[in-house]
């Protein structure tokens, strides 16, 4: 089922608008992770911990859960599908990953900002600040967009026999969508 063109063109900007701005929430989060790994001041590290909670749940989460939902409606409803390129696929799988371990990992992120909220001197700076799954999150979300962006070729088996089956109808015969479309 294809999305009409002006629906596909509010969908699309919908996707890029959230997937876009995901990255730049990672960003974001990465410098409050080094700022609380570099930070010698208790307040600076306390305030990198809470904005990073704040972040990760108010801003990263919604914008990964609306690239999953927009990237799946994308794929659904063009003619790129969701199972006949490898890159769409690909790129789906990856979105999905981040996406996941990112909702898995922001319960630690909570707890460490409970502690930051708690904790003074020592204690404080022990938690250091989390570069690990921002660094690793920001890769993964550039792949999936170079991958958006190049398109490289290739066909998954599906998408070969679906496109072989339709190269096999001669044109002017009756492709049996037509009757699907005048039920109710």
């Amino acid at each position: 089922m294809r999305m009409p063109p002006p629906w596909r063109k509010f969908v699309l900007a919908v996707h890029l608008a959230v997937s876009i701005g995901w990255i730049g929430g990672v960003l974001v989060y990465l410098a409050l992770g080094l700022l609380a790994v570099r930070s010698h001041d208790d307040q600076t590290v306390r305030a990198a911990w809470i904005a990073m909670e704040a972040s990760g749940w108010y801003v990263l989460v919604p914008l990964a859960v609306a690239t999953v939902v927009t990237g799946l409606l994308m794929s659904l409803g063009t003619k790129w599908g969701l199972f006949r390129h490898y890159w769409v696929l690909i790129s789906f799988l990856l979105t999905c990953f981040a996406a996941t371990i990112l909702i898995l990992h922001m319960p630690t992120v909570s707890s460490a900002a409970d502690v930051a909220r708690r904790a003074d001197g020592s204690r404080l700076h022990d938690l250091g600040g989390d570069l690990f799954h921002p660094t690793i999150g920001l890769m993964v979300l550039l792949a999936a967009l170079v991958l958006n962006v190049y398109k490289p070729s290739g066909m998954t088996r599906y998408g070969w026999r679906r496109q072989q089956a339709i190269r096999a109808i001669p044109s002017g015969l009756p492709t049996g969508t037509e009757d699907r479309q005048r039920m109710p």
